[in-house]
């Protein structure tokens, strides 16, 4: 039966997929413009703030939440799709979206955070990504902060060290096999 994981934190998802093709990391809608780079449809669904409210209206979202601004959520119906042809679902979300997923699903999901080595690793990250203001720098320097306590509330951790992607890639892939290892299965209804 597939399982549904939450993951908090930043990790390539291009390398685990490379690994297990069974995976689906669900490609969350977000209100946000958006970005050089970025792709529609893979890096996120983007929409209108009109079309994202008609979707939190229409109860589509497994969970939604208002994050630096703008709307974010995950669409149930790509979910259940997958699920359907028996992939396994990751859930990128950040530390708000795993503590609401947790109240929806309860202990029919994993719970992994994945965490820099240090805050200065996670800073030197920040400013390399050239997409922070100052001022949005320190707020996300405020926020990993609190997410660092919040991480008692996680099944598992994961460091995601710079430059040793390989090694979280393999514990991420760990901690699924011996969930599917278990006696007792998780079985998530969406």
């Amino acid at each position: 039966s597939s399982v549904a994981r939450a993951v908090s934190g930043r990790m390539q998802s291009s390398r685990l997929q490379e690994e297990r093709e069974e995976i689906h990391f669900v490609v969350t809608a977000t209100s946000r413009a958006i970005r050089p780079g970025e792709v529609d449809g893979k890096d996120y669904h983007f929409v209108t703030k009109e079309a994202f409210l008609t979707m939190i209206e229409r109860e589509e979202l497994l969970e939604y939440a208002l994050v630096y601004g703008e709307y974010k959520g995950i669409p149930k119906q790509q979910i259940r799709d997958y699920m359907a042809k028996g992939h396994d679902i990751v859930l990128r979300v950040d530390i708000q979206g795993a503590a609401t997923l947790r109240e929806i699903l309860g202990e029919s999901a994993i719970f992994i955070f994945l965490v820099a080595e240090s805050e200065e690793a996670l800073v030197k990250r920040l400013i390399q990504r050239k997409t922070e203001t100052t001022d949005m720098l320190l707020v996300r320097i405020a926020t990993a902060r609190e997410e660092v306590r919040r991480m008692k509330y996680f099944d598992y951790v994961v460091v995601n060290a710079e430059g040793k992607l390989e090694d979280a890639v393999k514990q991420v892939e760990s901690i699924i096999d011996a969930e599917k290892a278990k006696v007792q299965k998780r079985n998530v209804k969406i």
